[in-house]
């Protein structure tokens, strides 16, 4: 009786921690793969359980405590900063490492996808049915063509005992046009093949007029071969340092070329060019006039082609998800710091952001903007006063877009 209430008590557990892990980390790791935190495969057997209920809980405690762990693991993952949980209690954590060691041992197929593949899922299905469907009617054509050319043959042998089968197949198979004429005539072979051709036509036109305006992928020119995975990547440069705008204000802003010049004032990557400044570097000179000594006035802005644009009528706010929710930049963005050409990683679609909404948790503790929400609600509550300056209304970025 004992085995089989332990046994209930780990199966609830692994159910509970399959739905905190959908909940919590499946935006950020997978079982079998990185995404954007390492794999967690036997991850229990990697890390004692007392460091892992504290390493959920406050990672950055740990690191800035110095644990030899923590940091090693912080500095090995490109000190990408996990999200703290201190919601989670030590048995919720525990139910999310029961399900981990069971999807472990798990074949690979079964395996949690993670967040890499929860955006093509919906994609995958559809396509899944629309290749199904065209291998139903491609089956179904073949089996009608060959009924029929058992029909034919037994149709020639009724009416000619004497004819050799062999013989038919041979004056058969030259009569091309007299082949095709049958087949015309054929009201069922007929049917299969106008609706084949309209439920193709009709899924093809559906995925057209559904991609419409979608640019994933894209990946345009640029005046300058700015590399990202040298810039983000090789030399961890952190991407407020460039794009300091999406931390305080709607747009992340694109850097101007003093900002490049901070460095490139010495940098010049000579040494790759027999002594000669680097020709993408020169490009940065030659818009500002520069002559290694001072800017001239004949200055020129560069010319940046936009990757990422969304409609008019759709209104995104940087700082709103980097700065109050927390939101990594890759979780739009992808591996920027892999990128030597940058291109649209995300499809940026109103289905792709509701589902993020839908699945991301807000953490309310600690924020600034919610704890005015909630000193809102309170006064609500008490009958006080309540203007929309104090529900955020002078924002700048409530009325100016």
């Amino acid at each position: 009786m004992l085995s089989m209430a332990a046994v209930s008590a780990r199966a609830q557990d692994v159910k509970e921690g399959e739905s905190l892990f959908k909940q919590k980390c499946v935006s950020c790791h997978a079982i079998n793969k990185d995404v954007i935190g390492p794999a967690l495969k036997d991850v229990s057997k990697r890390h004692e359980e007392a460091w892992l209920l504290k390493w959920i809980k406050n990672s950055q405690a740990l690191v800035a405590a110095g644990d030899k762990t923590a940091v090693d693991l912080f500095e090995g993952h490109n000190k990408t900063v996990m999200t703290a949980f201190p919601d989670l209690s030590d048995d919720n954590i525990k139910s999310i490492l029961a399900y981990i060691d069971e999807a472990s041992n798990a074949p690979a197929d079964t395996q949690q996808p993670g967040a890499a593949t929860a955006a093509g899922g919906n994609e995958d299905v559809s396509n899944f049915m629309l290749f199904g469907l065209i291998a139903v009617i491609v089956i179904a054509f073949i089996v009608i063509v060959v009924l029929n050319r058992v029909i034919r043959t037994l149709e020639r042998i009724i009416l000619n005992k004497n004819i050799i089968i062999e013989e038919e197949e041979e004056t058969e198979g030259k009569d091309y046009l007299g082949t095709v004429k049958k087949l015309a005539k054929n009201k069922k072979l007929l049917f299969f093949f106008i609706l084949g051709l309209l439920v193709f036509l009709g899924s093809a036109g559906w995925n057209t007029l559904w991609n419409v305006g979608v640019h994933q992928g894209y990946k345009p020119v640029q005046p300058i071969k700015f590399s990202h995975q040298l810039h983000a990547g090789v030399n961890k440069i952190e991407c407020q340092y460039c794009h300091s705008g999406a931390f305080k204000s709607k747009n992340a802003s694109i850097p101007s070329a003093n900002v490049c010049m901070n460095c490139h004032k010495a940098i010049t990557a000579s040494e790759h060019y027999n002594g000669e400044t680097s020709p993408e570097i020169q490009k940065i000179y030659d818009a500002l006039d520069w002559d290694g000594q001072k800017y001239g006035p004949n200055q020129r802005p560069i010319q940046w082609v936009r990757i990422h644009n969304l409609p008019d009528f759709a209104y995104f706010n940087h700082s709103q998800h980097v700065s109050v929710a927390g939101v990594e930049c890759q979780r739009c963005h992808g591996p920027i710091e892999s990128m030597e050409e940058v291109y649209q990683y995300s499809p940026l679609t109103m289905k792709w952001c509701v589902t993020c909404h839908r699945e991301t948790e807000v953490n309310s503790k600690g924020n600034a903007y919610y704890d005015q929400l909630i000193a809102a609600h309170e006064k609500l509550k008490k009958g006080d006063k309540i203007t929309a300056a104090s529900l955020g209304g002078l924002e700048c970025g409530k009325c100016h877009y």
